[in-house]
């Protein structure tokens, strides 16, 4: 096995809890879950990829090293979530680790955003992340498993123009943080994630906003450094590996939890100045889905829910 943390192989040893067990990761299909899969396999886990891209999957399953299985599912539909889990646990076993990865964001002023495509963003990445743990929550409590939201550093501090992103990853972190309560008589742990900047085609169209834009500048410059989603899976594998309560991605965001409190003016100062400065046309002008990965999400949705065209 090579070395995933490109540290040495003495941390090897303390994957071992990993070995021969069923990992369940949603989202995928590129990005921070192809990566995390790609760790999670070389660790020895089996793999089920779940996401919306099919062809993508098969092919980030194909390209594991252990036993794997991929299934096109949207996390917002509960019906297609259940037959996943049914299949995973009759080709790779019962799921000892389910992580809710999926999700999608949304740019641009909240006026401007299509209603529509503002609760689709909240639906993947908040009701996905509920869909998910009611589809799994059998499997992990037989396995005595583990349970992992993804949320983000969105949720330490609001940032305009992504009203969408922050206010589903707020309630995601709320959500595992009262799920943990519930489901530990069933020795069921639960994890949340925090990741900060990660180079993903989703942080790339954040970039072309200009306040969001700004929100990063302004950040000291460790912090505005942007992690390979390779590194970042290796933060969450270790962390999967001890069935962490919390997960740092970098692993300095957990010194900025004291300091949540003064975030928002913090954030609300910054985009005061950015928005008053620019004009309403140009905030607007990039009103869209962030990233491949969620504009194919969004193309599925509207395909699956607007009467198709007369020819």
């Amino acid at each position: 096995m090579r070395d995933i943390f490109g540290v040495g192989g003495h941390r090897a040893p303390a994957l071992a809890p990993l070995r021969g067990r069923v990992a369940v990761v949603t989202g995928a299909a590129r990005g921070v879950g192809a990566a995390l899969a790609r760790q999670l396999s070389e660790a020895g886990m089996h793999l089920a990829l779940l996401g919306r891209e099919e062809e993508t999957l098969r092919r980030t399953a194909d390209s594991l090293p252990h036993r794997s299985m991929c299934a096109e599912a949207d996390v917002t539909d509960r019906a297609a979530l259940a037959a996943a889990a049914r299949r995973v646990a009759d080709e790779l076993g019962p799921a000892d680790v389910v992580v809710a990865n999926a999700g999608i964001a949304a740019g641009g002023p909240f006026a401007d955003t299509p209603a529509e495509l503002w609760q689709r963003v909240v639906d993947v990445n908040l009701i996905g992340s509920a869909n998910t743990a009611r589809a799994f929550l059998p499997q992990l409590a037989f396995r005595q498993g583990y349970f992992l939201q993804i949320a983000s550093t969105a949720a330490f501090g609001s940032a305009p123009m992504m009203s969408a992103y922050c206010a589903s990853k707020a309630g995601a972190e709320s959500f595992a943080q009262a799920l943990r309560g519930e489901v530990e008589p069933d020795r069921i742990a639960v994890g949340v994630a925090y990741l900060h900047w990660t180079g993903t085609d989703m942080v790339a169209g954040i970039d072309e906003h200009p306040v969001l834009k700004a929100l990063r500048r302004h950040q000291p410059g460790f912090a505005r450094r942007v992690h390979a989603p390779e590194q970042v899976a290796g933060w969450l594998t270790t962390g999967i590996a001890r069935r962490a309560p919390y997960i740092y991605a970098p692993p300095w965001l957990r010194w900025c939890q004291p300091m949540r409190p003064f975030f928002p003016a913090m954030v609300a100062r910054i985009a005061r100045r950015e928005l008053r400065t620019r004009p309403r046309t140009e905030l607007s002008a990039d009103v869209g889905v962030l990233g491949e990965g969620g504009r194919a999400d969004w193309n599925s949705y509207l395909s699956a829910t607007r009467p198709p065209t007369e020819p």
